[in-house]
């Protein structure tokens, strides 16, 4: 994602909240929720964020909305998701409990950053854990030069304007 829309992009941490509250963060493909741009601009209210995502993904404004993947308020791309769905079928919790990962449906996805974060983080829940990935998953996205919390995608930290990659 580019530097302007991490410009718009005004961080409020998951942490504190309780750990039932944190699961719907939990996205069956590895793509933890909590450090997702969609929601934090959702759950921010931060219409300029949002404005910005919309040339990301090709929707409106009000389409900008989710607060996590097994929540009841998912965004537009999530609701149709084939991995969603499989694990659903399957009846488990996420990829990290499914024999065939990485499937059909991960060599398929359809954004590279997406797909390239999948592939690090299903090994890494596998080992870790639910509450312990999410934690680490949060640790993740800050910036290494001044610790300003980031969202997966982003290139250039909004505090210290550093070039960053983390994913």
């Amino acid at each position: 994602m580019s530097g302007e829309i991490g410009a718009a992009y005004s961080s409020k941490s998951c942490r504190g909240e309780h750990m039932e509250d944190k699961k719907k963060l939990a996205a069956p493909c590895g793509l933890y929720c909590g450090v997702c741009a969609v929601l934090m601009a959702h759950r921010d209210n931060n219409t300029k964020f949002k404005e910005r995502l919309t040339g990301v993904y090709g929707v409106t404004v009000d389409q900008i909305k989710c607060e996590g993947c097994l929540s009841d308020e998912l965004f537009v791309y999530c609701q149709s998701c084939p991995i969603r769905s499989c694990t659903i079928e399957k009846g488990i919790e996420g990829c990290h409990q499914c024999d065939d990962f990485p499937c059909q449906f991960i060599q398929d996805f359809p954004l590279p950053v997406g797909k390239k974060v999948i592939l690090r983080a299903i090994p890494a829940w596998r080992g870790l854990g639910t509450e312990r990935w999410m934690e680490e998953e949060e640790k993740r996205y800050h910036c290494p030069h001044c610790g300003y919390a980031v969202f997966r995608g982003v290139q250039r930290c909004r505090n210290c304007q550093s070039p960053i990659e983390l994913d």
